[in-house]
């Protein structure tokens, strides 16, 4: 992959993260309106289209799987349920596992990992990069045993 390609997916990425976030307080109903919220998201790059970008299928994705997705950080997060982590933390949760779940090849495990790690030390507080590593870390050692 091409550090071109690697920027943009980490600028769709970063995208992505700020629409999840902001639907945790103006919830999407319907698809339609998830696209609504993904087209009229403030600093939406032109080239995101929703058609063909990564940043949507992020959002689509983790839109339509979230109970499932919000099930296995429960599982994983011991003593922490995900109504109780900060909003920030849990989007980020959500990408970096529906990713891990995807097995794409273009974004192996460890990347994913690095990258909600580097999100959650841009938006998070001092504590989110080792609590987000940390889950994302057991999340990734259960998926290897075949676990969720």
């Amino acid at each position: 992959m091409t550090g071109t390609k690697k920027k943009h997916r980490r600028a769709e990425r970063v995208f992505a993260f700020k629409v999840l976030y902001g639907i945790n307080f103006t919830p999407a109903a319907s698809e339609a309106a998830l696209l609504d919220s993904f087209l009229n998201s403030p600093g939406r790059p032109e080239d995101f289209d929703p058609e063909d970008s990564y940043a949507w299928e992020l959002v689509l994705g983790i839109w339509r799987e979230r109970s499932r997705l919000d099930e296995i950080l429960d599982s994983l997060a011991h003593n922490w349920r995900v109504e109780r982590m900060g909003k920030v933390e849990a989007a980020i949760l959500r990408i970096a596992l529906f990713e891990l779940r995807q097995n794409n090849p273009e974004v192996p495990p460890k990347v994913a990992i690095n990258e909600a790690v580097e999100l959650s030390k841009q938006y998070g507080n001092d504590k989110s990069g080792v609590f987000v590593n940390g889950l994302l870390d057991s999340a990734l050692t259960y998926s290897e045993k075949g676990a969720p």
